[in-house]
């Protein structure tokens, strides 16, 4: 078999990065000299790498994340602010999404719920976690699209299908009845089947009661962060 027959059939399989990886080792005579299990495994890992990226970078296409510049690594830890480094570095891990667990951001305007929602995503996003980040208005204009094309019950379902939920900046109510019916359904089917969701929002707490599903307001059932200026 010919090297060029080689390629195309490594081509053929999808095996990119094993493909990369034996021409550098062609290319290079110094790895005559390794044992061919050395080689084999050292393209098995490259195939390995080149799939885990084509991964992320398909998810991160697919999670509508705004800014660009949102990472965990920039995040400017400050008591007084209500970021801890030991805080962050605990939901760096993702353990709260394999648990099942939600995340409220509070704060005022400018303190950077959505920069730290969506840094949240990225790093899910980074461990092979399916992420999608929604501004509340964008997403119930797209649930309202949705009822008015009878699709309601797809785009559910689709949203059902992200590991984790971002919702950034929940207001004190929806904008009508049937809105807010729709937002709390989806909210409470995601708390049910423990599919993490992120919400930022200016409300405290205590300024949930009544307005939206009881669990956001209770500490037992959903990490509260409350950020300062």
């Amino acid at each position: 078999m010919t090297q060029s027959t080689l390629y195309e059939r490594l081509d053929s399989l999808g095996l990119k990065g094993f493909k990369s990886s034996l021409i550098r080792q062609c290319d290079d005579p110094n790895y005559d000299q390794f044992p061919f299990n050395d080689r084999l495994l050292q393209l098995l890992d490259a195939e390995i790498n080149e799939r885990e990226n084509r991964k992320i970078k398909r998810l991160m296409q697919n999670s509508a994340i705004k800014d660009k510049q949102a990472s965990l690594e920039n995040i400017e830890y400050s008591s007084a602010r209500g970021v801890e480094r030991s805080h962050i570095l605990s939901l760096a891990t993702c353990d709260y999404i394999d648990k099942g667990q939600n995340i409220l951001i509070t704060g005022a305007t400018g303190v950077g719920k959505s920069f730290l929602a969506q840094a949240l995503a990225k790093r899910a996003i980074h461990q092979g976690i399916s992420s999608v980040y929604y501004r509340v208005s964008r997403l119930l204009e797209e649930i309202k699209l949705a009822r008015l094309e009878g699709t309601y019950t797809k785009t559910i379902q689709k949203l059902s299908k992200y590991q984790l939920l971002i919702l950034d900046d929940l207001v004190g109510r929806a904008s009508t009845p049937w809105a807010q019916e729709k937002l709390d359904q989806l909210l409470n089917h995601r708390f049910i089947h423990e599919l993490p969701t992120v919400i930022t929002t200016e409300m405290l707490p205590s300024d949930m009661d009544g307005r939206w599903p009881s669990w956001l307001g209770d500490s037992r059932l959903c990490q509260v962060y409350q950020l300062q200026d």
